[in-house]
């Protein structure tokens, strides 16, 4: 009861309120996304399960610039009044760009995680070997439709 699941007309998938973007990567465990940009470089963020879990998000770090991070270890961290936690990059490479507005005000991540929420901007090392490892289209939607049922998530915007 209370499901509701419809393609959206900005190409994406609605599930119990959550918002699930069809052209983003998906590491379901760790409820993080990835975009692949025009310019080579991917761009990280929290997915709206993901900050749902994590409540408002009060703080937030994120490595500097020029950074090389290996895949799997912490690009950032977030906190919020119920939980603390490291972002881990999806992909192994150098950080380009922290988003300052995340900086500044974490908890845009619980209003915008796709759009203006997103954490970090890398250039990978080798992108076509690290994002086999990740969910996407039909898969990612069917995993996170899993992923909610089984937390019993409903998505919400913090306000």
């Amino acid at each position: 009861m209370g499901v509701v699941e419809a393609q959206g007309p900005t190409n994406e998938w609605e599930y119990n309120g959550c918002i699930i973007p069809l052209d983003l990567y998906y590491e379901i465990e760790t409820q993080t996304w990835l975009r692949i940009n025009d310019d080579g470089t991917v761009t990280m963020g929290l997915t709206d399960v993901g900050q749902v879990r994590a409540g408002r998000l009060l703080h937030a770090r994120i490595k500097s610039p020029g950074k090389h991070i290996q895949k799997g270890k912490p690009v950032a961290s977030l906190e919020s009044g119920k939980w603390a936690g490291p972002i881990n990059a999806l992909v192994e490479g150098e950080v380009v760009e922290a988003n300052q507005k995340v900086l500044e005000q974490p908890d845009i991540i619980n209003y915008d995680p796709y759009g203006e929420g997103w954490i970090v901007k890398m250039k990978p090392t080798n992108l076509e070997r690290d994002i086999k490892d990740l969910l996407y289209g039909p898969q990612a939607i069917e995993e996170m439709k899993k992923y909610i049922d089984e937390w019993d998530i409903i998505c919400m915007r913090c306000t």
